[in-house]
């Protein structure tokens, strides 16, 4: 079966076509197909996935399944949520995971409540106006660590430290991340979902 992923970020394909593969999806990202990317004015990320998702298989024609991910930390109550692509870009660094690490380090410079959440939304959809969306969330809680480590991963991982794992994201082999992360969590949910009701 093929579906489009409603997002071109490459870090994000290649994890959910590996999460998927179980499935026999063949999981393409919209922008091989010339579809560029949705609005996502909402502010919850459960809204902007599933118009994210409702763009994708309206311009497609295909199934579309679409992630909306981001960073929650308590101190900053629950910022900075759906706008987590764009964090950096509110200290005026250009957008991107680097900026985004630099910024929240230099926001959180004295703060010593550094509990946080990754948070993935799944939605997937048959056709544009499917009236039941498959809905899967993922959520790993953890710290902001004080400085980056590891190499693995994208955005926030070099940040986002496991206690029970004693290590950030971007310190683990891609599979272990794969079996405890928001993505990896929500795309076994959504596994379940697709098994349950599409197959």
């Amino acid at each position: 079966m093929k579906m489009v992923l409603a997002s071109n970020n490459p870090g994000k394909l290649a994890e959910l076509r590996a999460m998927l593969a179980p499935l026999g999806l063949e999981l393409i990202a919209q922008g091989e197909l010339g579809i560029a990317e949705a609005p996502e004015p909402y502010r919850t990320f459960v809204e902007n996935a599933l118009a994210k998702a409702r763009h994708a298989a309206e311009h497609s024609g295909l199934a579309a399944l679409a992630d909306d991910a981001g960073l929650c930390v308590d101190a900053f109550g629950g910022l900075p949520g759906v706008d987590t692509a764009y964090y950096a870009t509110r200290f005026g660094y250009a957008k991107g995971d680097d900026n985004n690490v630099r910024a929240l380090l230099e926001q959180m410079q004295g703060v010593e409540q550094r509990r946080a959440a990754l948070v993935s939304t799944l939605v997937a959809v048959r056709s544009p106006q499917d009236p039941e969306p498959l809905i899967a969330v993922g959520r790993v809680q953890g710290e902001i660590a004080r400085a980056p480590v590891g190499d693995n991963g994208f955005g926030f991982d070099p940040v986002m430290y496991l206690p029970e794992l004693g290590q950030t994201f971007a310190q683990l082999p891609v599979a272990v991340k794969n079996a405890n992360s928001h993505r990896g969590r929500a795309a076994r949910a959504m596994l379940a979902l697709m098994r349950e009701r599409w197959l």
